[in-house]
């Protein structure tokens, strides 16, 4: 709901500060009062075009703000400003501000956050509607009529977009399989040449790593064999070195009884054994280690070599040569299992469309008798507005299957016919903006529970009409004002007896430094200043005892 709007510098209002309540609103004044300024200063709060002829002469820039009240939690502004990143505290309030210089320039911000017009405009749409001669969102959008009549009509899109998020998940998966399975057939000879020569191969997950550190073993066993050979010799045999030891050892071990010094150098030469023997065992291990047979290496070096070569035939690494034999095997699998595999799949794709055009039929069904009971509330509403020869009527039509989604199979229009005999014709092709206003007005009336912005602005929505017709009018807006905000610029004292609140918009010139300078105010009226205007609005300018009279009848009508 519109709380507040703080406008300056907008042509003829310098400063101008309005507090709003919830229910019926009206707005009065005389013909060039400024009452068209003032919806054009809320106008670029909410996203119009930012003209620099609304900037007060001598000014640099204008400024409008908006305050709403916080949003509910299911509402689309609060829906729209999470998706564009702008927070808002639960109770918060929602503020707009929109300024625009005298050279051209606007900014726009929502609760002090810089956004685009465009977002502006998206979330306004959201919060406000204002029905004018020149009117062109709100009911008259066809893209929010289909809506509206679900709602309506209670009709439950669910089942409708579960089964056709179901058909297009199992059509995707049918075409991704097809292409599937006809790119692998294309390549049917060469897969079946792949696998084959892989399988033979037999390649394995690390076994490049495996095959180098072995070859590398090998090729330093190589390198080494000759030290090693003449190392060992060193020990091994009748004269070698470790035999030598043992020998002086025994010999020692006989002198040691007939010499006791010799016991230290007999020790020192066990140790010596004893280290020699130790060190001969690490050769041998180490000669084991490093042995190689030549057929191995070269075997080796073969089977790396061809490894790498498929490797880099297949442009992958070595260890994925496995994976990819696997899936070149599966792929030629599927080759020969891909007609059954496709079959299954389109039969589940025409069970799906199925049960998607069975559930989208019920609720086509569903829409027709709602249009029916929506056609014949708002003919009921068109007689007392003074639209007796229009008649209304909600086009229910199918759509080509390309435009078939969640929503069903419809295209969902409003259309109306002004005059007998004249053809049907989209809302938004009406000439005259009173019976505009009135159309609209008998649609909110009917659609009254089923959404829509919280604010609902009506513009000389009685232009051309009064007496009964005027009386209809009011009513109809109090009605609605029982559940929305209604704000209503009216020259019918019917009308806006009806109000909860009663604002005047009057123009008013004072001499400053000389010159003249008019100014537009806006004042919330008395009880006794409301009764005043309402007898000016019937009577003209002499306002009579006759006229005042009326007015505190039409007052006690509520």
């Amino acid at each position: 709901m519109l709380t507040a709007l703080s406008i300056r510098n907008v042509v003829l209002i310098e400063a101008l500060d309005l507090d709003f309540g919830s229910g019926l609103g009206v707005l009065t004044g005389e013909t060039g009062a400024g009452k068209s300024i003032l919806l054009d200063s809320l106008g670029l709060a909410l996203g119009a075009r930012a003209d620099s002829g609304l900037v007060r002469n001598g000014e640099p820039q204008a400024s409008v703000t908006a305050t709403f009240d916080a949003p509910r939690s299911d509402h689309r502004a609060t829906d729209l400003l999470a998706d564009n990143g702008i927070d808002l505290e639960p109770g918060e309030p929602l503020i707009i501000r929109r300024t625009v210089k005298a050279d051209g320039g606007s900014r726009a911000f929502i609760n002090d956050q810089a956004c685009s017009a465009a977002l502006l405009r998206d979330i306004s749409s959201a919060l406000v509607e204002i029905h004018g001669q020149h009117d062109d969102r709100g009911l008259l959008n066809p893209r929010g009529h289909r809506a509206l009549l679900d709602a309506y009509g209670r009709c439950d899109a669910g089942a409708v977009s579960s089964a056709y998020h179901a058909w297009r998940a199992a059509a995707d998966s049918l075409a991704e399989s097809r292409a599937s399975v006809e790119s692998a057939a294309r390549d049917r000879d060469y897969l079946a040449h792949a696998v084959d020569e892989l399988t033979r191969f037999g390649p394995e997950a690390g076994e490049e790593a495996t095959l180098a550190e072995e070859r590398a073993t090998m090729q330093k066993g190589a390198r080494l064999a000759d030290d090693l050979t003449a190392v060992t010799d060193c020990f091994t045999g009748s004269a070698g070195g470790l035999a030598q030891l043992r020998q002086a050892a025994r010999r020692l071990d006989r002198m040691v009884s007939e010499y006791e010094p010799l016991a230290e150098v007999l020790a020192a030469l066990d140790r010596a054994v004893i280290e020699a023997s130790e060190a001969e065992d690490r050769l041998n291990e180490a000669a084991e280690a490093l042995s190689f047979d030549p057929a191995r290496l070269d075997a080796i070096e073969t089977r790396l070599f061809d490894l790498r070569g498929l490797a880099r035939k297949h442009h992958v690494q070595p260890d994925d040569l496995a994976a990819l034999r696997d899936d070149m095997a599966a792929k030629l699998a599927a080759i020969e299992g891909g007609e059954e595999h496709l079959a299954a799949l389109e039969a589940e794709v025409k069970a799906r469309a199925a049960t998607y055009r069975e559930a989208a039929q019920a609720l086509s069904a569903e829409r027709q008798m709602a249009a029916g009971k929506l056609d014949a509330a708002v003919a009921a509403e068109l007689a007392p507005l003074k639209l007796d020869a229009a008649r209304f009527r909600t086009v229910v039509a199918p759509q080509e299957q390309g435009q078939w989604g969640a929503h069903g199979l419809d295209r969902v229009e409003f259309e109306i016919s002004t005059n007998p005999g004249a053809p049907f014709a989209p809302l938004v092709k009406i000439a005259s903006g009173g019976e505009l206003s009135r159309f609209i007005l008998a649609l909110k009336v009917a659609l009254a529970e089923q959404g829509g912005a919280d604010t609902l602005i009506f513009d000389e929505i009685d232009r051309g009409v009064g007496g009964a017709v005027a009386s209809a009018i009011g009513d109809r807006l109090a009605r609605l004002s029982r559940t929305n905000q209604i704000l209503v610029v009216t020259h019918s004292p019917q009308v806006a007896a009806r109000g909860a609140d009663h604002m005047l918009i009057a123009k008013s010139s004072a001499e400053v430094n000389g010159a003249t300078v008019t100014r537009t105010g806006v004042h919330a009226l008395s009880d006794g200043e409301r009764r005043e205007e309402i007898a000016r609005m019937l009577s003209g300018a002499e306002i009579t005892a006759e006229a005042r009279a009326q007015a505190e009848r039409l007052l006690e009508k509520l």
